[in-house]
């Protein structure tokens, strides 16, 4: 049943992750990139604080009871990789078109397993490779790369991959340790926010009334994106291991697309089609193929 449930998260993160995109590209007429996410990532630390005082702030004195230190540092490492990976993005926007920037994001899918192989932090299952590769397969078909032109913004979206992959494996560390996953959600969307703003002070303006022009985007980006996908995250990484999570996750380009076929009224062609197909079977392989040797 914690598997199931940890699924059903994964996939609706992901969802979220994925309609999250047009949000992100329309939500930058009139704010810049940090502008834009301090503000929606201090809206889902809004959506998310009242939550962690309802229902865990009474947890903290038996869940830190052992080692507060590292929880404060995995939680640093963990905020730190969601801003550089979410600013990275953000910015890469500016100068490359969103089907681009969602083909390269899905770089992550390969890097995660290839970052926890080369640290050797523990075996992965053999399945989890070929599952990479239709991913990558699905992503290309899925995004029309093949008609676009690579641009310095999409060296931008690849390293941010590489700090996407780092948070979902710091993620995958930190709940195995501690049952606090509101509280983690809260912490690194605040510190997002705060980086964000940090650094928005410097390069860009900060000005209410072109906020407020954006405000639709940014409450979807914050309260749905920003806050609960992250939260649903963790839920689902407690009972899938970095890996396989990040097979899942790379669905978000398959949602992406839906939505804009739905809300844009973009056309599906057959090789969205077959994308979102070898996506699908990435991830059906990655977490079904270990089944087989348990029950046989």
């Amino acid at each position: 049943m914690s598997k199931t449930v940890s699924l059903l998260s994964a996939l609706l993160c992901t969802f979220i992750w994925g309609t999250t995109f047009i949000a992100q590209d329309t939500g930058m007429d009139d704010i810049g990139p940090f502008t834009f996410n301090a503000v929606r990532f201090f809206v889902g630390f809004l959506a998310i604080a009242p939550l962690v005082i309802l229902f865990e702030i009474k947890k903290f004195k038996s869940e830190f009871r052992l080692d507060f230190k590292t929880f404060v540092i995995l939680s640093l490492l963990i905020g730190l990789s969601l801003f550089l990976g979410s600013a990275l993005q953000q910015v890469a926007l500016l100068y490359t078109d969103v089907a681009n920037a969602a083909f390269f994001t899905i770089f992550y899918v390969p890097m995660v397993p290839i970052v926890i192989f080369l640290f050797g932090r523990k075996s992965i299952h053999w399945s989890v490779w070929p599952s990479v590769i239709l991913c990558l397969i699905g992503g290309y078909l899925l995004t029309n790369f093949y008609d676009a032109t690579v641009r310095l913004g999409d060296t931008l979206v690849v390293l941010g991959a590489l700090f996407w992959s780092t948070h979902i494996i710091f993620t995958g560390i930190i709940v195995t340790k501690y049952n606090l996953p509101l509280t983690l959600g809260a912490v690194q969307t605040l510190i997002v926010a705060a980086s964000s703003f940090f650094i928005g002070l410097i390069y860009e303006e900060f000005i209410f009334e072109n906020i407020l022009k954006e405000i639709d985007s940014i409450l979807y980006a914050g309260i749905l994106s920003g806050g609960f996908a992250f939260v649903l995250q963790i839920y689902a990484q407690k009972n899938i291991s970095p890996a396989p999570a990040a097979i899942i996750f790379s669905l978000e380009g398959v949602f992406a697309t839906i939505a804009a076929w739905f809300l844009l009224d973009q056309i599906l062609g057959i090789n969205n089609i077959l994308g979102c197909f070898f996506i699908l079977c990435g991830v059906l392989l990655s977490q079904l193929l270990p089944l087989i040797k348990k029950t046989s």
